[in-house]
């Protein structure tokens, strides 16, 4: 199926948009991605990697945010060219499945991380890299595709819903995780008291291990609807042709910047409180293995509660970016991730804001301790907020952008989001590595969200 776009670039025409079924197929694409960012990056694989294959959790947390940081790099220097050459070449679908293809051999590769094998981190932290270079890719060019679906009345309600059914998604996958793959050690039962499905061995941790290669499958199968049903712009120009007139393009956009002082703005508040979140959304699970002790059920559970949590603030954000407007939604959520990052950095095992209270039983039930519900309180806060930012975010591009460069706007825009996405994870890193703290690594998050904040207070929102 195919769309033409020129309607969209001629003022007084009105465009028509695509039938409900190619909305549909569309926001499977979300559904389909999301389980990486939830099993893999955050809840169960990121804190089996720092736990159970680094040395120690300090360690761990230190080399995951390297390679974080590398792989943002590498998103942060090619998006805006792949988008300029995206939209001289026309369509967008051929580029999401090449790049869907590297998140599912990346997400393979994670299964041959076994418990204690040091030799193996090279292989998973590039394994990791590819992965998310791949996701991260196939994610510009999707979010190149909203504006031909909906009016631009209805833009905020399309993002945040695609946020929430994504969240569902990962939470779906956890529940599959948690209660049909991975057992615990001690007992060898998963989290519904079954034995794992197909032989996984919870003394190697192949439940955990699993969850790679289970992204990777899952995305093949649920962004089928989005190939099927959601129509594509037109081929223009072959390769050769869109890759010199792209580039062309690119550099006449990123002089426009200067002039486009609004638009350079908030690309600069959206590099920096972006670099923020994904570092909290990193390093969660990771912070709460080491400070807590929490196994793959207690960290999937968190998991669980976290993106319930997060796609209600999705839903709920897409109304009231319509409504209100993405900027006063984007300031709200930032509001909040402030508070609950400082908040958990006066959170530990035994104290909550430095008064001691009882710690969690060791054979007592999950979540027993007051600061471990106080954890999960604030995690609740976070994803509820940081679902309707990344959405707003996307809303409020497409309202400043041009629509015959989308593309390329959205290109800048994961650069802005990726440019300085390496300096969060491996301040993280540095700091976690110099002082052995992992608390200590997670306060520089406090600078990226009140930067973030200051900057978008700037930004006009029409």
């Amino acid at each position: 199926m195919e769309i033409r776009d020129s309607d969209a670039r001629t003022s007084g025409i009105q465009q028509n948009y695509p039938a409900r079924s190619a909305i549909i197929g569309w926001i499977f694409f979300d559904w389909a991605a999301k389980p990486f960012f939830t099993l893999v990056t955050t809840f169960v694989f990121a804190p089996y990697f720092a736990t159970h294959v680094a040395p120690d959790p300090a360690s761990g947390q230190a080399l995951w945010g390297f390679a974080t940081a590398a792989a943002g790099l590498i998103i942060a220097l090619t998006s805006p060219v792949l988008g300029a050459i995206a939209d001289e070449s026309g369509g967008r679908k051929p580029w999401i499945a090449a790049f869907g293809a590297m998140l599912v051999i990346g997400s393979c590769l994670m299964w041959f991380g076994k418990p204690g094998n040091v030799s193996a981190i090279p292989l998973l932290l590039l394994a990791y890299g590819i992965a998310t270079v791949g996701v991260e890719y196939a994610t510009v060019f999707n979010n190149a595709m909203m504006p031909s679906l909906v009016p631009p009345d209805n833009m905020g309600r399309l993002s945040g819903t695609g946020w929430a059914i994504g969240y569902v998604g990962g939470i779906l996958s956890l529940i599959l995780v948690l209660g049909f793959l991975a057992a615990s050690p001690e007992t060898g039962r998963t989290l519904f008291g079954l034995m794992p499905l197909f032989g996984l061995d919870p003394a190697t941790h192949e439940g955990d291990r699993i969850t790679g290669p289970l992204s990777g499958v899952w995305f093949v199968v649920f962004v089928l609807p989005m190939f099927f049903l959601t129509p594509d712009y037109p081929a223009k120009r072959p390769l050769r042709d869109a890759l010199r007139q792209g580039l062309t393009d690119l550099r006449r956009t990123l002089a426009e910047l200067m002039t486009r002082k609004q638009m350079a703005t908030f690309l600069l508040a959206n590099m920096i409180y972006t670099d923020g979140l994904v570092s909290l959304f990193a390093f969660g699970g990771i912070y709460a293995a080491g400070t807590f002790g929490w196994n793959t059920t207690q960290l999937g559970s968190f998991g669980v509660i976290l993106a319930l949590a997060a796609a209600l603030g999705a839903w709920l954000g897409g109304k009231l970016d319509d409504k209100f407007g993405p900027k006063r939604v984007m300031a709200g959520s930032l509001l909040v991730l402030l508070a609950s990052i400082v908040a958990i950095l006066l959170v530990d095992k035994q104290t909550i804001a430095f008064i001691e209270v009882t710690p969690p039983m060791s054979n007592g039930a999950p979540f027993s301790g007051a600061a471990e519900r106080a954890y999960l309180v604030l995690g609740c806060m976070i994803g509820a907020a940081g679902g309707p930012l990344q959405a707003a975010s996307r809303t409020l591009l497409i309202r400043m952008a041009p629509k015959d460069r989308i593309t390329q706007y959205f290109g800048l825009f994961a650069l802005s989001g990726k440019v300085t996405s390496f300096i969060g994870p491996l301040l993280i890193g540095l700091v976690t590595a110099i002082t052995a703290s992992q608390r200590a690594g997670m306060a520089v998050l406090v600078v990226f969200f009140v930067s973030g904040l200051l900057l978008l207070a700037q930004v006009r929102d029409e």
